[in-house]
């Protein structure tokens, strides 16, 4: 790759930084307008065909394409969103907004999650069509919109409106790449499918009356915090799925016993009691349905005793499961309080997973390989949501990948999505930018 190539992509990544595409979750917000027509301002020239998409004012996604010349051939879709989560100012060392380079760092709110991506699939696209590229299969690039607040006027809008403009056999986007040095060799990850979403809003009832006189009251916050203790405490039975098996077997970073236990599903919960609390967290959210009671809100004076709680509490669930397998972990784990609490089910958004034997898989992993001294992929399941799960309801195969630095290490990764001090360094996007070049003609040729 020529030398240059890191100077465009810092430069496109410091300048969607600047954009502070904020999604708050309100329809308003994000104003992905503006990246999107800063993205088309690079794309713009021979060889590329783009559109732009806008279900909401502002909402802006953008496509490209360069068409492949064979119709049965499959497609490669590359997907990076433009919006990015809020961020405190406060505990930042840097303008979480400000885009600064130093020290070969770019810092700012989306360097990771997932602008990086987003600025290195652009100026990888643009790149093949100024060298004539043109591929068996097609290949698209989507800006996207609205990722940080469910995709409703993003992808999840585009594979229901707009299904011809994106569809593709092959999709990549966030997360993954991000070495592992273990004892058997440098690892990559790569994710082959996330939980579900399975969010709740509990209504506590009880009796309102005079703060001053509690004996016996039927007390709504009183039972709402019951309520908060058996959802915090209820265990569900663990779940080893493929994806799982094949991270702990693959990664060749556990003594064999621990790796033997990890996957055992009447062993994990004792085998997470040997691990790092960070490791520990992440291995019981693979292999367990979780339950997290987020927010509260209740009472309307400090003299009334309240008759009503509202409790939302985010439930993450594993390949396979439904909405009734999972309220009938809600009746268990609420037992006589059930009677007491209203479920309303807020978002019912299942667990998806792709097939790891694949002939993008193969692409990844020769492509990586090469650029990384000889690491091997290892797949893992993402507890977080990310647009890919649209695109495998609609038929497509859906991986997230990218390819980063040793400097960058899998707990500062980790750390900085929705953290604090975000920054990606140089060589990252450089990394990333080689694949995507590499990987398009690779599998699409």
């Amino acid at each position: 790759m020529p030398p240059d190539t890191t100077a465009p992509v810092t430069d496109l990544l410091q300048q969607l930084i600047r954009n502070a595409c904020v999604n708050d979750g309100e329809v308003r917000s994000g104003q992905e307008e503006r990246s999107a027509d800063l993205l088309r301002s690079v794309l713009e020239g021979p060889g590329l065909d783009l559109e732009t998409f806008e279900p909401v004012e502002g909402r802006t996604s953008l496509v490209a394409r360069i068409e492949g010349s064979d119709p049965a051939a499959p497609s490669l879709l590359l997907m990076g969103h433009t919006d990015v989560v809020p961020a405190n100012a406060d505990g930042w060392a840097r303008d979480p907004f400000g885009g600064e380079l130093v020290d070969g760092e770019i810092w700012g709110r989306g360097a990771v999650d997932m602008l990086n991506l987003t600025a290195s699939m652009a100026v990888a696209i643009r790149r093949l069509a100024d060298t004539g590229f043109r591929p068996r299969g097609s290949l698209l690039y989507l800006a996207v919109a609205d990722e940080e607040a469910l995709g409703t006027w993003g992808a999840s809008w585009l594979t229901e409106h707009e299904r011809d403009a994106v569809q593709a056999d092959y999709v990549i986007t966030e997360s993954g790449g991000v070495p592992i040095v273990t004892p058997q060799g440098r690892r990559l990850p790569i994710v082959t499918g996330e939980k579900g979403c399975y969010w709740v809003r509990l209504t506590v009832h009880g009796t309102p009356g005079h703060g001053s006189q509690p004996l016996r009251t039927d007390n709504a916050l009183v039972t709402a915090a019951s309520v908060v203790t058996s959802l915090a405490s209820f265990q569900p039975a663990a779940h080893v799925h493929e994806a799982w098996e094949r991270w702990v077997r693959d990664l060749g970073a556990f003594p064999p016993d621990l790796a033997d236990a990890l996957v055992d599903p009447s062993r994990v919960d004792q085998a997470l009691e040997e691990l790092q609390l960070p490791i520990a967290r992440l291995s019981h959210a693979c292999t367990h349905t979780t339950f997290a009671p987020t927010v509260a809100h209740g009472g309307v004076k400090t003299n009334v005793i309240p008759d009503r709680v509202r409790l939302d509490v985010d439930i993450r669930t594993l390949p396979g499961q439904s909405g009734a397998d999972i309220r009938g972990m809600l009746d268990e784990a609420l037992g006589s309080l059930a009677d007491k609490v209203d479920i309303e089910v807020l978002s019912d958004d299942p667990a998806t997973a792709s097939a790891l034997d694949t002939p993008l898989w193969d692409s990844l992993a020769s492509v990586s390989s090469r650029l990384s001294g000889g690491a091997r992929l290892v797949p893992t399941m993402t507890v977080g949501a990310t647009d890919a799960r649209f695109f495998r309801r609609v038929g497509a195969v859906a991986y997230g990948f990218g390819l980063f630095s040793d400097r960058m290490s899998i707990e500062d990764y980790f750390s900085m999505f929705h953290g604090d001090n975000e920054r990606v360094d140089q060589e990252s996007l450089r990394l990333s930018t080689e694949l995507w070049e590499a990987v398009a003609a690779d599998f699409l040729a």
